[in-house]
């Protein structure tokens, strides 16, 4: 009989990860889900430990975030979080501390949802944070690292966002256009993201395993 594995989520309120939340909790692979968000989930199921923390309150939960793989779809906007400082404890010091303290307690493999361009190196911001949040999770040293990356995030948000639905509309008419080495911007559901991340749970990869649009599509 093969024994059901342990999940950890963090971000499992947001648009990705509430997805993510529902498909490992249908999922057989998984007997057990812990899921750390800020407020009460509004969720009930057999499976689910809900817990209700953040960033400074994490430490605290140390001993509850046992699980053999962490998944990790923690993220705000520049208009939640005008301020850079709050800005990159959300996007950067939170995920790595999830990580550290999950890996800490035994977690042997994280997923962690990143931003097409991630570059540690970059002048701007916001891809500069996303890569040396992928930076400083690959040097932890898990069994295995599974970074995404997708480009534009398709599908209706509670919130009221009208630009980014302007941006929607634009991505689903160019999106057959960026082809080879563009395919890699092609947006793509939260649905089809939080498949792609659970069923990379079931392949034997290597040690660091990076996503864009292609790879997440083959999953």
């Amino acid at each position: 009989m093969v024994q059901m594995k342990k999940a950890l989520i963090f971000g499992a309120t947001g648009f990705v990860g509430s997805r993510l939340l529902n498909e490992l909790l249908s999922s057989s692979d998984y007997g057990e889900v812990t899921a750390v968000a800020r407020r009460k989930l509004g969720i009930v199921h057999t499976k689910l430990r809900a817990l209700v923390g953040d960033y400074n309150s994490l430490p605290a939960l140390k001993a509850d975030l046992v699980g053999d793989e962490i998944f990790i779809a923690l993220g705000t906007t520049r208009k939640a979080t005008p301020d850079k400082a709050d800005y990159y404890r959300v996007d950067h010091d939170y995920p790595v501390l999830a990580a550290r303290i999950a890996k800490e307690q035994g977690a042997r493999a994280v997923f962690l949802v990143s931003a097409v361009g991630a570059n540690p190196h970059s002048k701007v911001f916001y891809v500069r944070t996303k890569g040396e949040t992928e930076r400083d999770i690959v040097a932890l040293g898990f069994e295995h690292t599974h970074l995404f990356r997708p480009s534009m995030i398709m599908g209706n948000r509670e919130e009221y966002r009208p630009l980014e639905k302007m941006f929607i509309a634009a991505f689903r008419a160019i999106n057959p256009l960026l082809v080879d080495g563009l395919d890699k911007y092609r947006g793509m559901t939260g649905d089809d993201i939080a498949r792609a991340m659970l069923r990379s749970a079931t392949i034997e990869t290597g040690k660091v395993n990076i996503y864009h649009w292609r790879e997440m599509r083959l999953l």
